[in-house]
């Protein structure tokens, strides 16, 4: 049989593998700076590095920075030689390379400016959106056209993960990115309310799915019998694996709404799902720890194996915990405080960067023909990464139980014991030591750095590296006495196709209901549309980031309904687009800041703004000062109502030309308000409209059990 000589491409491996390296130190030391300005707030510095601001641009650098360029650099890596075929374009391989890192470029700029979508894990702008639909595209044709010109019949469990990866990102990308755009840089989500947080969280819990965990399986499947030298342990429980995999992942975003405005069916589909998602989780973990079978004496020695298993255990506990808290009597405690956080960071600081740095390890020397510079470095890496995770994620679930039980807590004459205050405060010395372990795990990151870059001075990029094999024999039959996946291997559209239909069962029995069916977001007649003034400050409180530390929705708990007021209704939240009910506590529930016991001042809210521990001592909000002086942009007013009453707000027909008007006339009575209280402010200032947003949160609800305390 005649044998082909070819080249594999090493190149675009390199430079995947470069900035790997880069955006994951860069993004880490964003998170570093983020958890301490929970422990020193004065290190919120500038309106352009606050809290709500570094928050979204530490997740989206550290998941489509780090995470996406590790994907790529294992999968261009792995997949030429699974295939026996150099990849199909270098063209589409560097424009998929240059694309990729302009638009974490253009993330970098836009999220701390305050460019945002305002949604966890999608906050990039419309055109940023639009450009990683046409990158990701790239990136697909050039993963299959590579497959389809393979040199090798069936197709490795690995390159399953992937097209399943390519197939689900590219769905959920296109969904969650409906928004409707009113200037050339920002638009609006087409959903509003129940539907936007159904949505976003079918989208945010599959992108943790398919984004940080079937194209690592992809990399596991690859990358630990390379290293381990030994074959996958079970080619059966791989398919049950994937198959399951991707089709129960695909059910479970509403385990992160239980006990919200969410309709019961949603709610009770998630919980149903998350918990069978245990089987297939696990069953991909014990794959990849019996392929060490006969080979753990080696793990003592060598360090990349370490890596590799405690990233395989990492991902283990994270999948068990995950269902786990899709219950709701454990979600009832967790949901909102730093137990998600510590969850959360198991998986990316365990699962998704040891891995990765196990990969690194392994690529960089045979791609450059040389040795590792250092295995003691690599080692200490190790140590620092595994104590990293540790300190990290022990105060933060501890510290996530204590915030539930101290919020919970009733004194023996029936009110509750703690002000929200109180529970800031105590965490402190906790957020201190998840910062001294964000702080080890950084410092092996830069360990790794030096260490890759001797290796590479070392050594020689082989840029084409030489290889051969036959030509594909075209067999596209079943044989008699093959296993019936043996097929379908064969074919990679089919697969594609077939993974397609698997994962889109899901998403539509869930998601549409919640849109053709009315009874599932029951309207409420007292709730109207947001003033102009109010949207703007709507807006502005979205700019900022607030809903990374603030929610908007209350649950049914004694507990909740005392301290904030009467839980949440689907109908209050009509004309939020997008929604703001936000995943997390670290100040307390907005839903009701307008009403009841929990109304404030127009004046205690500007002195809140200007420096919050004057009005809350102790308070580890970032100070909205610059608000005072920024004077309120009203050139957008006219085109955000327009885009309101396309996307269905009641506003009558012409009223966006009255719109300026009634913002004016509104600004000014905050204004007058603002002087009575003994503050001379102009009517025109962003912290005028801010305050207009916050003095309205709750006001739709008419017959409203108001907060018996303070917060």
């Amino acid at each position: 049989m005649q044998v082909e000589k070819f080249y594999y491409d090493n190149k675009i491996v390199k430079n995947f593998a470069y900035a790997t390296v880069l955006w994951g130190a860069v993004g880490m030391l964003v998170g570093l700076w983020v958890a301490l300005q929970l422990v020193f707030p004065a290190m919120n510095i500038t309106q352009y590095g606050s809290f709500g601001r570094l928050r979204p641009l530490h997740t989206n650098a550290v998941i489509f920075a780090f995470v996406g360029n590790g994907i790529f650099m294992g999968v261009y890596y792995s997949l030429q030689r699974l295939c026996k075929a150099r990849m199909f374009s270098d063209k589409l391989s560097n424009i998929h390379f240059w694309g990729w890192q302009f638009i974490i470029v253009a993330a970098a700029i836009t999220l701390p400016i305050g460019l945002t979508q305002g949604a966890e894990y999608a906050e990039l702008i419309w055109p940023i959106d639009l450009a990683i639909t046409v990158i990701w595209v790239v990136f697909g044709w050039n993963m299959f056209a590579t497959i389809i010109k393979r040199r090798e019949k069936h197709l490795y469990v690995a390159i399953w993960f992937y097209i399943a990866t390519f197939v689900t990102v590219a769905v959920l990308h296109l969904v969650r990115s409906g928004e409707l755009p009113y200037t050339w840089l920002k638009s609006y989500s087409w959903y509003s309310g129940v539907q936007d947080a159904l949505v976003q969280w079918w989208y945010g819990h599959n992108a943790v799915a398919f984004f940080l965990t079937t194209p690592y399986l992809g990399l596991m499947y690859y990358f630990l019998p390379k290293a381990a030298n030994r074959p996958v342990y079970s080619y059966r429980l791989s398919i049950i694996h994937f198959w399951s995999l991707i089709f129960l992942y695909i059910w479970a975003g509403p385990h992160h709404l239980l006990y919200t405005a969410l309709p019961n069916w949603a709610q009770s589909l998630g919980i149903v799902f998350s918990l069978m998602l245990i089987f297939p989780s696990w069953g991909g973990m014990i794959n990849g720890l019996l392929t060490l079978r006969g080979a753990w004496d080696r793990v003592r020695d060598d360090v990349i194996l370490k890596f590799m298993v405690v990233a395989v255990t990492a991902y283990g506990m994270a999948t068990f915990e995950g269902p786990m808290l899709s219950l709701k009597s454990v979600s009832a405690i967790a949901h909102y405080t730093d137990w998600i956080v510590a969850h959360v960071h198991v998986g990316a600081l365990g699962w998704n960067g040891m891995l990765t740095f196990g990969v690194l390890y392994w690529i960089i020397p045979r791609i450059f023909k040389t040795t590792l510079y250092s295995k003691k470095l690599a080692s200490y890496h190790f140590w620092l990464a595994t104590l990293g995770i540790l300190f990290y994620a022990i105060p933060m679930y501890w510290a996530g139980i204590q915030q539930s039980l101290m919020w919970k807590q009733f004194t023996e004459a029936g009110q509750l014991k703690y002000t929200f205050l109180e529970t800031v405060t105590y965490m402190k010395p906790f957020y201190a030591m998840r910062s001294l372990g964000g702080l080890l795990y950084l410092s092996g990151v830069l360990f790794m750095v030096y260490n890759l870059y001797k290796t590479v001075k070392s050594g020689k990029l082989v840029a084409n590296e030489e290889a051969e094999a036959a030509p594909l024999q075209k067999d596209y039959t079943a044989h008699k006495g093959e296993h019936w996946h043996r097929w379908v291997e064969r074919k990679p559209v089919q697969l594609m196709l077939l993974s397609l239909v698997v994962i889109l069962i899901g998403g539509i029995i869930e998601l549409v209901p919640t849109f053709l069916i009315k009874e599932n977001v029951p309207t409420i007649s007292s709730v109207k549309p947001y003033t102009p003034l109010e949207l703007e400050g709507r807006d502005i409180y979205v700019r900022e980031g607030c809903y990374t530390c603030h929610s908007q929705m209350i649950r049914p708990f004694r507990s909740e309904t005392e301290r904030y007021g009467e839980y949440s209704k689907a109908g209050e939240f009509i004309y939020d687009h997008p929604f703001q009910w936000g995943s997390k506590r670290t100040g307390p529930d907005l839903a009701r800041e307008g009403v009841g016991n929990l109304k404030k001042s127009d004046g205690w809210h500007f002195r809140h703004f200007r420096e919050p521990s004057s009005m809350s001592e102790g308070s580890v909000m970032p100070p909205y000062a610059f608000m005072i002086d920024n004077v309120l942009d009203t050139s957008t007013t006219i085109a955000k109502i327009k885009a309101m009453q396309t996307l269905g707000v009641p506003y009558p027909k012409g009223y966006e030309y009255q719109a300026i008007s009634d913002l004016k006339a509104q600004a000014n009575g905050i204004r007058i308000n603002l002087k009575i209280e003994g503050i001379q402010v102009p009517a025109n200032r962003e912290v005028i409209a801010l305050i207009a947003y916050m003095q309205r949160l709750g006001t739709d609800i008419s017959k409203n059990k108001t907060a018996t305390t303070n917060k």
